[in-house]
Formats: C-alpha cells, structure tokens, sequence
C-alpha cells in the first residue's frame, strides 16, 4: 500500500465520521467537546484554579500548565515541519485561520497529556473523567472535519509521550518550583 492510498483511506474513514454538516444533538455535542480541548480554555481554568487550591492541587496544576506549554511548543514545529492542510470545511474558522496545519492534532496532543499527567497526581475519579474525555475530544475533532484520524492519533501519541517525559523529570521540575517559591 502507498502512501498516497494510506492518506486517501484516512480521508475516506475521516469523512464518515465526520457530523459537522449535519445538526442536531449528535453534532451540537461533538462541537462541545472539540472546543473542550482549547489550550485557551485549559490554560486560564487553571490559572483560576490555583488561587482557590490546596499545595497537592497546586502541583497538578502547575506540572499540567508547564506541560501544556512544552507540548505546544512541540506540536507547532511538527505542524510546520509537515504542513498538511486541514480537511476542507466550513466549522472551526478560527482554527483554521490561526492554524491552517492539521498534522498533528493539537487538540489530541493536549487532551492526552493532560489525562496522563493527572493519572500522576489527581484523585481517581478525575483521572477515570479524563480518560474518557480525552478520546473523545480526538474523534470530536474529526467529526467536526477539522482534523483527519491520523492527525489525531499522532496527536494522542506525542501527547502521552511527552507527558511521559515530563512526569519522569517531575522530581527535578517540582524542587525548582519549590526552591523559586512559587508553589508556596
């Protein structure tokens, strides 16, 4: 198989996935949770979230923050490095405007990372609350024909990588917080 049937066949499976032309509750939804992802949304939520926390949700909250941006950093150069347009559509202007690059997919990168990373310092619940949401912000993302599936498959891939990464530097991470007081 080429690579070129490879990229054809994601197009295809991508497409019938795709609900984004078609309303009702099953398209309102997938709207919902591919915004869900948004670094915006993530980065000032937990901002907020840190003035109203104890010193253990202080670290989650900080180690997810710092790795939020690491991996954006990370996934802005693959995307310009490839530079593979977004599948053609009308929903997520905004994305499309800002981010003409599908490959790979922010969304997934992040929605993963942070379900690994709490899976290293959140209560049960919210890890089990997560990782239900983070698949479900990568496939919400092909629905609403803004990604293709091998876009957000590679995006899930480097974000658990490099949450993996990071929780194995944490240690270090965390006695450079508390040394530079910004965890007390």
């Amino acid at each position: 198989m080429s690579f070129r049937s490879l990229l054809e066949l994601d197009a295809r499976l991508s497409d019938q996935l795709r609900v984004a032309e078609k309303p009702g509750f099953l398209r309102n939804l997938a709207a919902v949770l591919a915004h869900s992802g948004d670094s915006w949304f993530w980065g000032a939520a937990l901002l907020i979230a840190w003035f109203f926390s104890t010193v253990e949700w202080k670290r989650w909250e900080a180690m997810e923050f710092i790795s939020i941006a690491v991996l954006a950093v990370i996934v802005l150069l693959i995307k310009f490095l490839v530079r593979r347009r977004r599948p053609a559509g009308e929903w997520g202007k905004i994305y499309r405007n800002t981010d003409p690059h599908s490959f790979p997919s922010g969304h997934a990168a992040r929605s993963f990372l942070i379900a690994v990373v709490a899976s290293g310092f959140a209560p049960p619940w919210l890890v089990l609350i997560l990782w239900i949401w983070a698949p479900l912000v990568a496939l919400a993302r092909v629905s609403m024909g803004v990604h293709y599936l091998s876009d957000v498959v590679a995006g899930a891939l480097i974000g658990v990588i490099v949450a993996l990464i990071l929780l194995q530097l944490y240690q270090p991470l965390l006695g450079w917080l508390v040394s530079a007081s910004v965890l007390a």
